[in-house]
Parts: C-alpha cells; structure tokens; sequence
C-alpha cells in the first residue's frame, strides 16, 4: 500500500465533525422535448464533504463521505451522536453509492431546439423514467488518568477502529483524543464542552492498516451510524473550528413524508428554469460554480440551498440512472425494502437489503441541500425538519437552439432572435454577476448575436 492514497471519507489530521430523457411519445427520438446535457456535481467545490441523512420517525441514519489525500494513518474522525451506539448501528457504504446519489440530484443544464417555425406546433408528452422497482459492544473500563472520561465500547468495523466515549469534563476528553493520536486544533474545547453539556456520546473513528491492508481497499469507504433521536441535526461546529476558510457541505437527506429544510436557518431555493446562453454548453462548470458563489452572497453566507427536491419514484430529466432499491436501503432508507435486522450487519459492516413488497414503489423523497459554512456565519448546528411538501424542485438551466432550417420567410421568428439572446444575456449576468459586455461577445462568437439573425 502506498503512503499516500485517495479516500472518500472526511479525514482531517484534526479534528473533523462533517464531518434521462424527455420523449415525444409520437416522434422519433430525434424530436425528444429536451435532452439532459451536463451536471453540477460535487466535484465542482473544493473543500466539500457529502453527507447522506436519512430520517424515519425518529429514526436517523448518518453516512459521512467526501475526498481526502493523506496518509492513512492520520485519519480522524470525531462525531457527536445523541445516544450510545452499538455494533450492529454502524456499516460502511460503497462510494459509488454516495456518488450516484450526487450525480442523480446534481443540478443540471438542458437543451431544447426550436422546430421550423413554418410548420405546425406539435404537443409533446412527457414520458418521465421510473426507478426500478452483529456482534455484541465489549465494554472497556476507561483509563483512570482522563478525568471524567469513559470508554463505552469499542469495535472493529471494516477498516476502522470505532471508540464510543461518554465524557463529563471536555478537557479528559480533548487528553484522551491527543494521548490517542487525534490532533486537536486549539478553540476546540469550548465546542466539545457544548456537546457534553448536551449529554452527548462521541463516535470516533480511526483507520487501522493492518486491516485494510487485508481486506485490500486502497480508499476508506464512507461510515455509516444509525440511532434513534427526537433531534433532526447534524452536527457542523467541530469542523469549523481547524477550517481554513469557509467549507461546502453537500447534504442528501431521504425521507418518507417530502422535503427536508432546515429549521433554524433560512432556506432558499437555487435560482432555476432559467434560459441562458448557448456557450454556457461549454462552460457548465465554471457557471454553476459562479452561480452558486452569487446565491451565497446574496444570502450572506447564512443560507440553505434546495438543489434538489424530487420524488425518487421518477426524475425529469435525469441526470443518472435511477437510484434502486438496494443503493437506497443501504444509504439507511430501510423503510423502503428495510434491512434484514434480525442478522443486523455482515462482515464488513454493510447492511442487507431487502425487497419491497411485490408491485411497491419507492416511497421516497429526496432533498438536496447545498451549505457554505464557516464558524463566523453557523454559529449552530444545523437542525431539520420534514414538510409534507412534495412538490418538485431542481436546479435546472436552459439552452434554445435556434432554428436552422426553414421552409418559408419566418422573418417575423428572425426579428424575434436578438431580443431573446440579450434577455438570455441578462439572466446569465444576473446568476453570475460576469460582465454583460463579456457575455455579449461570447454570444456573438457562438452564433448569438445582439443584431437581426439573417
């Protein structure tokens, strides 16, 4: 195994908390409504963790992922939980599946060409796709010297050393963390003692290389921890505290009822259903990334970002395959097919999937949530709530081809163009703040000018 290696889990060597189509159902398919062209996934932000929040009742199902460079032996993982937890409560997850649920959610860019405008409109319908249908905690005495700290349990999950620590005094604590080789930023005690006054257990994780190197991974897979709690939060303020600059934090949360929002921060939608350039095609990236930056200002880096909010049972248009029954189960949906509990986890800690019932849906709502974050501006943890709102949302950008081939004058469609293309030439100025005379001249390279189209 070589020293350095790409993972997808948040491992700071400090302290870490956070951590299609579109078919005319009588045209051909070179008639399709609008076709999906590109999509602003995680990759596009630098310094972002992903996780997946998955809540039933009060039922919570936490998996922690995002990309790290390092040694693996400085991975570190330290997370607030609510409640003790136990073996079977903790599962690592394929990154794959993460990245699938990214990708599915991602906020898309879609394209539509304008018919001859000398023929007769055609209604189109919509044919939308559809989603295919352990041991037992060893108690360990804690070491007499970290004053008021116990160690509740410990396990090996995978590739993980997993300790379950209950403290009363944040400064045992932080000692037991150093002496362990976690390596605490300074301004973290206050934050820590938060967390104990609260009642709280602490999850820590560590990687262990022997094990790894057995099992043969070369990345840390995404944990996985389960719990029952009243509180719908995430915890964020430990990530804050050895941040260097502000952080983006990917949130995907499944529920049965409908969308997630935050409860004590305003959330907003992303500006969508939006027409813009056709150069933006090729500039996707950069777009969304400057999109995005401007919705943030505009919020004072205090806001929640819907990106998504869909019903899972279809997708419109999909920016990936369905997610299936089993990826969702295993992201801690188990109200759908459930989990096989009675076996609770296998070796390797993965959860079992089982089926939905014969003829069933996929009773599942997602959310996808987009935070920018520093201590300064989330001062609090984030908590949520679950709205029976199932309306569906998406960060969705257009592009109209113009037509290019006529059977009659259309003067009156030419004439139309160039008030279209600066319109479109504003909304982009509006979502990204870059210069309109900039954008005009990219316009006009692309076969998009602000004169009569000939």
């Amino acid at each position: 195994m070589t020293n350095k290696f790409r993972s997808r889990l948040k491992a700071s060597v400090a302290l870490a908390a956070i951590f299609g189509q579109l078919a005319a159902t009588t045209l051909p398919a070179g008639a399709f409504c609008g076709f999906y062209v590109a999509k602003a996934d995680s990759k596009l932000f630098n310094k972002s963790s992903k996780v997946v929040l998955a809540r039933n009742g009060d039922e919570t199902a936490i998996t922690m992922a995002s990309d790290y460079e390092g040694e693996p032996k400085e991975f570190a993982l330290v997370v607030p939980v609510p409640t003790f937890i136990e073996k079977n409560q903790i599962s690592v997850v394929d990154p794959k599946t993460v990245d699938h649920l990214d990708a599915y959610t991602a906020p898309r860019l879609v394209e539509y060409f304008d018919p001859d405008p000398c023929l007769p409109q055609i209604a189109y319908r919509m044919s939308f796709a559809t989603a295919p249908t352990a041991a037992q905690p060893t108690a360990i005495p804690a070491p007499p010297q970290y004053q008021g700290v116990k160690i509740e349990a410990q396990y090996d999950v995978a590739e993980y050393d997993i300790s379950i620590l209950s403290a009363e005094q944040s400064d045992g604590l932080i000692r037991w963390l150093t002496d362990n080789g976690y390596k605490i930023p300074q301004g973290a005690e206050p934050v820590v003692a938060s967390y104990i006054k609260q009642k709280m257990h602490f999850f820590v994780a560590k990687v262990n290389l022997q094990r790894m190197q057995q099992i043969g991974n070369a990345y840390l897979r995404p944990l996985q921890v389960r719990y029952k709690t009243a509180k719908f939060m995430l915890p964020l303020r430990l990530g804050t505290v050895n941040a260097n600059g502000p952080q983006d934090l990917l949130i995907y949360a499944l529920s049965k009822r409908g969308r997630v929002e935050a409860s004590n921060y305003r959330t907003v939608k992303i500006p969508s259903d939006i027409d813009v350039p056709l150069f933006v095609k090729g500039d996707f990236a950069n777009f969304y990334h400057a999109t995005f930056d401007r919705a943030v200002e505009s919020e004072k880096m205090r806001g929640v970002f819907v990106e998504y909010a869909w019903d899972m049972n279809w997708c419109d248009p999909c920016a990936a395959e369905p997610m299936s029954v089993a990826e969702l189960s295993n992201l801690g949906a188990s109200w759908i097919g459930g989990t096989d509990k009675a076996n609770g986890a296998p070796a390797g800690g993965a959860a079992i999937p089982v089926p939905p019932p014969a003829g069933g849906s996929i009773n599942a709502f997602v959310t996808r949530l987009h935070v920018r974050y520093s201590a300064r501006t989330f001062p609090e943890d984030l908590t949520f709530i679950e709205t029976a709102d199932r309306d569906n949302f998406q960060g969705r950008y257009v592009l109209h081809h113009p037509a290019t081939k006529f059977t009659c004058d259309a003067g009156a469609y030419r004439a139309a163009l160039p008030a279209r293309f600066k319109k479109e030439a504003e909304n982009l100025a509006g979502l990204t703040g870059w210069p309109r005379q900039d954008i005009e001249a990219r316009m006009a390279a692309n076969g998009q000018p602000m004169t009569k189209v000939k």
